[in-house]
């Protein structure tokens, strides 16, 4: 029986990850004008960095993440000996902790200096039912800056954000863009009693995992997607009605900064994404058309106390993540394909085999002159050549045999118009180029 990839997972073949690539570029070019430099954090981290950093009620660290062990430690935790803190070790749900703890841990952002804006881009992994847009093994990228608690930070990475959707090709005009507060510490924990004695008075209308919420985390009852709790939770309290004053007011600077942006937005007081890590700003950007009910293509708020719980002093952070898989679906709901990853420059075509060599030096000659050459390894007839060059997308075909070695030229072939014209054997690179 032939192996297949594992459920969940799936393979990007050369188009794709031709315009994998280029989204990463995409994202580089334009998070960089905001003054965003490339990190990469290990795919792996300790099992406490997520349980800590993200929290253990969430879903994600309840259910979905993958652990990985070492031989030698699984054979411990077979035998019912238990393995060190360290060795325990998952694969990353998502993004922001591991790149916090990269920022505690190197001090980039030692006291007074400027905040760290940083950008990653790679694979997660989670342990969910695979569905469209929804994998196992998925790509995010994303920024987190630390260091500037200042609503100007927040509503920066937002209008960043929606910049570079516009820039890859997903219609604005398709696209939603949520945005509520968290509140603080503060706040917060009197709003959480109110939403959980609430919860209390309309237990019988509530899932069973909503009922086990209330006691841990009753502001995770606004994400359930049971439409029975959604609709209870419909007259629950408004976050928004309960913030302190510091935070009405980063708040409003954070509305009034998108504002003069000119971004449109809707206030959503359910809004409060999956991880228990956010403080003040939350935001979701979701499209609007061809992705059904599994809509969202990115989303983050601020996280002020995160360092903090990852062994770090107060830093303040803000941050998103936009899941590729995602946007794929939504630019291809737009109308979008992936164009062609094969890319050939001249196809060096053989009349007989005493061209062979020749060839091959020509193609190298083509190569190390900037261009992308290829040449027939299978002993293929002049027409087959000519149709494996149609096939490869070559934009120009070189023929070489007995009487052009002769004469010290090749006939070039442009196989777009069809036009032939003869060029000397030592010119063919300037002429192609």
């Amino acid at each position: 029986m032939a192996i297949n990839c594992p459920e969940g997972t799936r393979d990007l073949l050369p188009d794709e990850m031709a315009f994998w690539t280029s989204f990463k570029a995409c994202a580089t070019d334009i998070f960089s004008r905001y003054g965003y430099l490339p990190l990469e954090t290990p795919i792996f981290e300790q099992t406490e960095l997520f349980v800590r950093g993200i929290g253990e009620a969430t879903d994600v660290v309840s259910k979905e993440m993958f652990s990985a062990v070492s031989g030698e430690n699984l054979k411990r935790l077979m035998a019912g000996e238990s393995i060190k803190s360290k060795s325990k070790l998952s694969l990353r749900p998502e993004g922001t902790a591991g790149v916090v703890r990269a920022v505690v841990q190197h001090d980039l952002v030692p006291q007074g200096s400027a905040p760290a804006k940083l950008m990653y881009a790679g694979p997660m992994f989670r342990a969910e039912r695979p569905q469209k847009g929804r994998q196992r093994q998925f790509n995010q990228v994303g920024i987190e800056c630390l260091g500037a608690d200042d609503p100007s930070v927040d509503a920066e990475g937002i209008i960043m954000l929606m910049r570079f959707y516009e820039a890859i090709g997903i219609p604005v005009a398709h696209t939603r863009l949520l945005i509520n507060s968290m509140g603080c510490e503060s706040c917060r924990p009197a709003y959480r009693e109110l939403v959980r004695a609430y919860m209390d008075e309309h237990k019988d209308e509530l899932c069973d995992e909503c009922s086990r919420r209330a006691e841990i985390n009753p502001l995770r009852a606004f994400d359930c997607k049971n439409p029975a709790c959604a609709a209870a939770m419909e007259h629950a309290p408004k976050i928004t009605d309960h913030l302190c004053d510091d935070c009405k007011a980063h708040y409003a600077t954070v509305k009034s900064y998108l504002d003069a942006a000119g971004l449109t937005y809707v206030e959503d007081y359910k809004l409060v994404r999956g991880l228990d890590y956010y403080t003040r700003t939350v935001f979701e950007v979701q499209v609007t058309e061809g992705m059904g009910s599994q809509n969202a293509i990115g989303g983050g708020g601020r996280y002020d106390k995160l360092a903090q719980e990852v062994g770090g002093r107060p830093t303040p952070g803000f941050g998103f993540a936009l899941g590729y898989e995602r946007c794929v679906l939504a630019l291809e709901a737009a109308g979008f394909s992936f164009p062609a990853a094969q890319r050939c420059d001249v196809f060096v075509a053989c009349v007989d085999d005493s061209a062979r060599s020749l060839a091959f030096s020509l193609v190298q000659d083509c190569r190390d002159g900037g261009l992308i050459a290829e040449m027939d390894h299978q002993n293929r007839s002049l027409k087959s050549q000519f149709k494996l060059a149609d096939k490869l997308g070559a934009a120009h075909v070189v023929v070489l045999g007995p009487d052009e070695i002769a004469q010290g030229e090749v006939v070039l072939r442009n196989m777009e118009t069809h036009d032939e014209r003869r060029v000397a054997l030592d010119d063919v690179v300037g002429a192609l180029r």
